[in-house]
């Protein structure tokens, strides 16, 4: 150990516990956004994302308390083209709608409970001068990417109330693409303030071999919201062929190789199938990297993809089963979760410089 590393006081008993605290804080409202996944995963396999056409932060949160007030929403829906093409003539009821409303409000619901949750600790902590030095912004950036995926959930509904059926998937892919990166930085955010606590004295780094992971898994997660929001999980039930072919019959290159990269359900869902076992590759490399600093972190990571690669499969060869459509996509986010823990290990300090 280096004279410099010796010189480093731990922090005391009082410092240590306040770090800790916001820790567990961050990984509750983590927590929180994994359940926003789950319920969003459901409002999209139930096409429930149009049922509500107005966006009202506050007043919002309130449902429909009368039957008026049921019709009055109802009749709102039936302006969108949603219901004029697609549940208008399959002849939805209005106990259809009440359910559809349901998902889309607690979709909400949980939006304006997690902001709740990250703001007014937040605001407690920076009260109470609870907050270590350097993290403040951090906290900060969080509140901010919170009140953006609002906005984003509102430009994601929008999309489909005028002249679309549904909701451009690019959209939806950066509304769903945003929930896990902060989840991922509430993760690492909670996972450095425990190092602190532990008498760490940098943050963990991103390190190159990370950053590769963190690419290959955005690539499969991208296209995997594709998948979602084009409906292209239907366009096929076999595995590991695709309709009895490799590459499916029925890719539409009219436009061009990047316009059905982006755009066309079977290749998007080709991609998605395909790319998943380079995601698997880099993330086996990982956990092996880190298996002597955390064989906890090293297992969670080999339990959350090994599931996401089954329940991908069952839900193809099931025909997108609703419940194991929305495991699929409640486990994408544990990968993501246990993803950042590994590539947390990966950049942080080794423990011979951490003062005793």
């Amino acid at each position: 150990m280096s004279s410099k590393t010796q010189t480093i006081a731990p922090i005391d008993d009082v410092s240590r516990t306040r770090p800790v605290a916001i820790a567990n804080w961050l990984l509750s409202v983590a927590f929180l956004v994994f359940i926003m996944v789950i319920v969003g995963g459901i409002t999209r396999l139930t096409e429930s994302g149009l049922s509500i056409t107005e966006w009202k932060p506050l007043m919002g949160a309130i449902p429909p308390l009368s039957e008026a007030d049921w019709l009055s929403e109802f009749e709102k829906y039936k302006q969108i083209p949603e219901y004029i093409e697609i549940t208008g003539p399959a002849g939805m009821t209005l106990a259809d709608f009440k359910f559809i409303y349901f998902w889309e409000w607690i979709h909400r619901l949980l939006g304006r409970v997690i902001g709740l949750a990250f703001a007014l600790p937040f605001l407690y902590f920076a009260v109470k001068r609870a907050i270590p030095a350097g993290y403040g912004w951090r906290l900060t950036g969080l509140l901010f990417l919170g009140g953006l995926q609002g906005f984003i959930g509102w430009w994601m509904v929008s999309s489909g109330l005028s002249e679309l059926t549904d909701v451009s998937h690019f959209r939806l892919a950066t509304h769903l693409l945003l929930a896990l990166f902060i989840l991922a930085c509430l993760v690492w955010t909670a996972l450095d303030l425990r190092s602190l606590a532990d008498g760490a004295t940098k943050s963990a780094r991103m390190t190159s071999f990370g950053l590769i992971v963190a690419v290959v898994l955005f690539l499969q997660l991208l296209f995997g919201a594709y998948v979602a929001g084009l409906n292209a999980g239907y366009v096929s039930n076999t595995w590991p062929l695709m309709n009895d072919s490799f590459i499916p019959e029925g890719i539409d290159f009219t436009f061009g190789a990047w316009a059905a990269i982006n755009n066309d359900p079977y290749l998007t869902h080709f991609i998605h199938r395909w790319w998943a076992w380079v995601t698997v590759g880099v993330l086996i490399l990982l956990a092996r990297k880190i298996r002597d600093q955390s064989r906890m972190a090293s297992i969670a990571i080999h339990s959350a993809f090994g599931t996401q690669i089954l329940l991908g499969i069952a839900t193809v060869m099931t025909s997108m089963d609703i419940t194991l459509a929305v495991l699929h996509q409640a486990v994408g986010a544990l990968v993501v979760a246990s993803t950042a823990w590994g590539v947390h290990i990966l950049g942080r300090e080794k423990p011979a410089t951490i003062a005793a």
